[in-house]
């Protein structure tokens, strides 16, 4: 399915499994209190929508939410009723509520190095999805990431990296062989893959596939821009 126009404010590049072609309202919800997602309509697609407004509002310079938060718009957050979960990198550049434009309250956050999966991860997303409703999980990768230089170095000069950095390295390796290690652009390329890969894993979760297949629930993959601030969505292949 292509994402509509209005969504991207270009044309959309990205066909997007889990997402039915009419938008129509997914079937029976998953559970927990706000089931239906409320800033978004409870659907994939307006949630998605509603995300990558609000990073065309960031690209642009017109932020509604921005850097000013304060206590009290944390107090009026009210109840937990986020409409997205996005899985992104620790990387100090990447804030994710701010590149979104999201308030409290709007988006739950997940950040690992490269965006790596572990089972508390994987059980954070699990319980967003099953327990509140929430009907997109965003996996966002971005340029020049650190987590997969050092996955590419590990495998050029053999040396694998003691304590837990070497779980990031064995997590990322794969998709640095799949983008060819002797390739000049590997680094960027491998960063497209391990994104593309992660959300793979994530739609074959034991307990997400389903609501997946369903229509329910939206797994995407994007890279966020660096340079421009700008979030484009990956093809899933």
């Amino acid at each position: 399915m292509n994402i509509p126009d209005r969504a991207r404010g270009r044309p959309a590049r990205a066909k997007l499994d889990g997402m039915g072609s009419s938008g129509a309202t997914p079937g029976p919800p998953l559970g927990g209190p706000s089931a239906q997602g409320r800033q978004a309509g409870g659907t994939p697609r307006a949630a998605l929508a509603e995300l990558l407004a609000g990073n065309r509002r960031f690209v642009s310079g017109q932020p509604v939410h921005g850097h000013d938060v304060t206590a009290a718009a944390a107090a009026a957050s009210g109840d937990q009723q986020p409409y997205a979960v996005v899985l992104g990198c620790i990387d100090s550049r990447v804030p994710l509520e701010a590149i979104f434009d999201q308030t409290f309250g709007a988006i739950c956050v997940i950040r690992t190095g490269g965006h790596v999966l572990d089972r508390a991860v994987c059980g954070s997303i699990e319980y967003v999805v099953g327990q509140l409703g929430v009907p997109l999980v965003m996996v966002l990768g971005h340029e020049r990431c650190g987590a997969v230089e050092a996955a590419v170095d590990a495998l050029r000069s053999g040396v694998r990296p003691g304590g837990s950095l070497a779980h990031l390295v064995d997590e990322i390796a794969p998709a640095v062989t799949e983008a060819g290690l002797n390739d000049p652009a590997v680094h960027p390329l491998a960063i497209r893959r391990h994104v593309r890969r992660t959300v793979r894993t994530l739609r074959a979760d034991d307990l997400l596939v389903g609501p997946v297949a369903a229509g329910q629930v939206a797994v995407v993959g994007g890279l966020y821009d660096l340079a421009t601030g700008e979030v484009a969505l990956l093809d899933p292949a």
